[in-house]
Formats: structure tokens, sequence, C-alpha cells
């Protein structure tokens, strides 16, 4: 992809090119590593996956070396290469074990090595993100909190165990987190270190919906899938990130915190209460601009012969102009005709650094779509048309501006 204004980076493929150490180990939630072994190579990482004696009666290592395309060591004494055993903690920029036993966590804490995830473990400098699955009751027990606490101490980070249906048929927290968690964790932990490192994102995505009734509400088309990218984008980069909310059906990207609002009131008061301390806020949010002005108490029924119902409506608060900081404030202006025009005057009006602008109606650039194609109203008058892309390219390229309007 090329443009204006815009360079490609391994930004906008987190995980292209990286090196992932994958240690599996003997638990039914094995069945989720070969999952989680695909998706990351379809990701474009390098995957080297070590296995127990035990995780081998789950899921043959066949299976690993046919998803990865590389082999797969289950025997520190069996491996081809010299020091084997220790050259796959060398080469690994992280170490995800998943799913991770109560033994395992146990022998980690102790510094054992009885097989090659274990060995791995302790041979490794990269960062290890840790996916426990084990009974409810074996997570709960003291030794193996003891065991967890010890490990966090020591700089081991968790995704999971999650609550729900257990291999016993009860129910507890025990559950591997599922793929898409591991993996936001995995990103997350590659890129903590980044260029937003230290720094507070506060993100506003999806719509409004202002209550006309109990049942019924003024809305808008927004899904939020700008706002989500661009919070996955921040926090790939090292940002702690805050996801202000309207409804949306979409998850909370790991890592980040996410608040939940109703309506244009809610939403400015969350995000009042959100940028106190913010470096940066990127408001793509579509906050309604008008709401019902007398919302009724109960469901307004259809009388006979009713052909038309009337709504008075009233002017919502003007979020980003009663937000009085927030760092770096970027805006969004999503236009059907004179984008130009309608993307200037907000900027201004809004006090923004820059002001990010698409049309909805052009192709791929629509609400719900995957793409996006904009441009970037700079409040030095300064001009940036982006090529068509990912959204979540687009999240880094607003990101980058941001850096740049910080200085």
């Amino acid at each position: 992809m090329t443009g204006p204004g815009y360079t490609s980076s391994r930004r906008t493929l987190p995980l292209e090119g990286r090196r992932v150490a994958l240690g599996v180990t003997g638990s039914i939630a094995a069945y989720k590593a070969a999952d989680l072994a695909s998706k990351l190579t379809q990701a474009g990482a390098m995957v080297e996956v070590v296995m127990t004696a035990a995780a081998a009666r789950f899921v043959t290592p066949l299976t690993f070396q046919s998803l990865t395309r590389a082999a797969v060591i289950d025997d520190m004494f069996a491996a081809s290469e010299p020091e084997a055993h220790v050259e796959v903690a060398r080469r690994a920029e992280a170490f995800v074990i998943a799913p991770a036993t109560a033994d395992c966590l146990a022998n980690l804490a102790q510094g054992m090595t009885p097989d090659m995830v274990t060995l791995t473990a302790l041979a490794t400098t990269a960062p290890v993100l840790v996916a426990p699955a084990m009974d409810g009751q074996m997570w709960e027990h003291p030794a193996t909190q003891a065991n967890v606490a010890t490990l966090r101490a020591r700089g081991v980070c968790f995704v999971g165990p999650m609550p729900g249906r257990l291999a016993s048929g009860r129910m507890g927290a025990g559950r591997m987190a599922e793929v898409p968690q591991v993996t936001g964790a995995l990103r997350q932990l590659l890129g903590r270190d980044g260029d937003f490192a230290g720094r507070h994102v506060v993100v506003s995505a999806g719509g409004t919906q202002e209550p006309i009734d109990p049942v019924r509400f003024v809305g808008n088309r927004s899904t939020g899938k700008m706002g989500f990218a661009v919070a996955e984008a921040a926090r790939d980069r090292g940002a702690r990130v805050t996801i202000v909310t309207g409804p949306v059906a979409l998850e909370t990207p790991f890592g980040c915190e996410r608040v939940n609002v109703g309506t244009v009131a809610e939403m400015l008061a969350a995000l009042e209460a959100a940028t106190s301390d913010a470096d940066a806020l990127v408001m793509a949010a579509a906050p309604a601009d008008f709401r019902p002005a007398s919302p009724a108490g109960q469901k307004i029924k259809k009388t006979p012969g009713q052909e038309t119902l009337d709504l008075s409506l009233a002017k919502t608060p003007d979020i980003l102009a009663t937000l009085p900081g927030g760092g770096v404030r970027v805006g969004f202006a999503a236009e059907t005709h004179d984008l130009a025009g309608h993307a200037v005057e907000k900027l201004r009006a809004k006090r923004l650094d820059f002001i990010v602008a698409n049309d909805v109606t052009a192709a791929g650039s629509g609400f719900g779509t995957e793409t996006n194609q904009v441009t970037v109203f700079h409040r030095d008058g300064r001009v940036e048309e982006l090529p068509l892309m990912s959204k979540y390219a687009v999240a880094h390229a607003i990101l980058d501006r941001v850096l740049r309007s910080a200085g």
C-alpha cells in the first residue's frame, strides 16, 4: 500500500516475521493450541512448537508440524539440530505456553525442567505468556495460586483462565482463554515497549442510542469497527487504552479498558472522566446530533387510524466542543458530500489537532466495512489523502500523526 503520507511498516502486520515459540502441555485444551498455531502462522509469525509427552497424547506432533510447516520438538534427546533443546529458546521473540497445566506452573515456579516446555521457558530470555487450563479446584488451590504469584513476580504474563464449563462437566474458572484473547495478549506483549509505551490513549467508538421510549431509539449505522481498530493499534504500540463505546457487537480487545455507554450525555460524562490524564483522544464515535425532546416513559402504542407519529428533537451536547482537554485531539468526519468543507468546519469548531474524514458512500469506506479510505485535514492547513486500506492500517496512520502532533 502506498500513498501520500503513508508508509507501510511492520506495525500494520503485528505478527509478521515474529519468532514465536509455542509450548503445549497435557490438557484437553491442547486442541485450542492447534488453532492458535494455525492462526499465528496465518498472521505471518514463524512458529516453533515444543510439546510435553502428555500433550502428544491429546494432539499429535504431526498436527502442529502440518500447521506451522516447522519441525516439532517433544524430546530434548531426539532433536536433529545440535542443542535444539535450547536453540528454540534462543531464537524466540516470545514464548507462549498454551495450554499450561497445574503441573507445568509448578515446574516453572520451581525452575524444574522435566520436559521441553519447561526447559524452553528456563532457557529463553524472551517474554513468556502463559494460558492456564485445568479443573477449577486445581486452579483455586493455594499451591497453584502461590505458583502463579511467583511467576507474575518474575515477569511472566498470564491470559485467563476463563470461567465456564470444564472438561469434568463442572462450572468454574479453569478454561483456557480463547484463541483471539491469547493472540491479543501476545500482540500486547510484543508491543509493550513500543512508541506509545507510557501513554494513555482514549478512543470513542460506535453510535449512541437516544431513547424515544423504553424500546425504541434514535441512532445511526456506526458499528464501532474503526474505533476498535484504533484501540487495538494503540495497544499493540504499548499504550494504555480506554475505549468509551456505544452499543456495538464487538469483543473488547485484550488489555483495553472498556466503558459502555448508551446516550450522548453518558458518553460525554465517561469521556470527561477518562481524558483527565489522557495523552490523546481519538473521537471515532458517531454520537447522535439530536435526541427526542421528551422521551416517553412507556412504549408508544399505535392507535386506530394513526398514520404518523411526530417527534420533537432537541440538540445533543457537542462532545468535542465541550471536553476541555484530552491531549492530542483527533476527530472524525463521516460525510456523504462536500467532504473537505464539512471536515475543515469541524476541525476549527472543535479545537482539533487534525480530523480524519471519509465518504461513507464510497465502496469499501462505509459503515461496517473492514477497510477505509480517509483524508486527513490538519490544523496547519495540510491535507493528506490516504489510499484504501484496512481499518487497522488506517489506525496506525492516525497514531503516527498523533505522535508527530505530540512532539
